[in-house]
């Protein structure tokens, strides 16, 4: 046997000896090296949150972790600042966008697979605008911002709106559009919850008077 084929046949070996969990670390090999800085992100929709991130250029270098959680309260997604860096630098907090794998509308079930993926980077695109929003805020400020946001309805539609304008400037606009009208559209959805959305958010006729906004300063 000479000593080429013996190397081959052991690397034959090596290879078909591997076990079939091994093959999983590929997709995070694949999202590493698309250099998403500073961010954790589950491999169901890396891809998304890449996208998404993509038009956040100032979130480069900013920590987030993208993390599924169960039960989040009347959301399927919430961003927040985390904890522990609450009272670092501005320029040093890290965040958390939270993700409901499976959430309940109005007996509705739904899942992470049941979302399509221009839905789901709106979603991210928004959450990403809450983080724009946090950014300029002292800790101070934050804490204030999570008590109005509580207690006030008026306030809330000033944070979700603002949240929406953060994406439609930053080129996010058709997939908000989207993601609006997947709950505005869906037949399931009793008028209540749709009024509910269509008050507190940005409707998706407003957003496309702000996509022409933005595409005329373009030009």
């Amino acid at each position: 046997m000479t000593g080429t084929l013996k190397n081959l046949l052991i690397i034959l070996l090596i290879i078909t000896s591997i076990p079939n969990g091994f093959s999983q670390i590929m997709p995070m090999q694949q999202k590493a090296s698309l250099e998403i800085n500073n961010k954790i992100v589950p491999d169901e929709i890396w891809r998304e949150a890449y996208i998404a991130f993509s038009h956040y250029p100032e979130l480069q270098d900013t920590p987030v972790e993208i993390r599924f959680k169960e039960n989040i309260k009347k959301s399927f997604m919430q961003a927040q600042p985390r904890v522990s860096s609450l009272l670092k630098d501005r320029g040093d907090r890290e965040y958390i966008i939270f993700i409901n794998k499976e959430f309940d509308i109005e007996g509705q079930k739904f899942d992470i697979s049941m979302v399509p993926s221009e839905v789901l980077i709106g979603w991210l695109g928004h959450e990403m605008g809450h983080i724009m929003d946090y950014q300029d805020r002292s800790a101070l400020d934050l804490l204030w911002f999570g008590i109005k946001y509580i207690t006030s309805k008026n306030y809330i539609r000033e944070a979700e709106r603002a949240a929406d304008t953060y994406a439609v400037n930053h080129g996010l606009g058709e997939q908000i559009i989207a993601t609006k009208n997947f709950i505005l559209n869906h037949s399931k959805l009793s008028d209540v919850y749709k009024n509910r959305i269509a008050d507190l958010y940005l409707s998706p006729e407003e957003i496309m008077v702000m996509i022409d906004e933005v595409y005329e300063e373009v030009e």
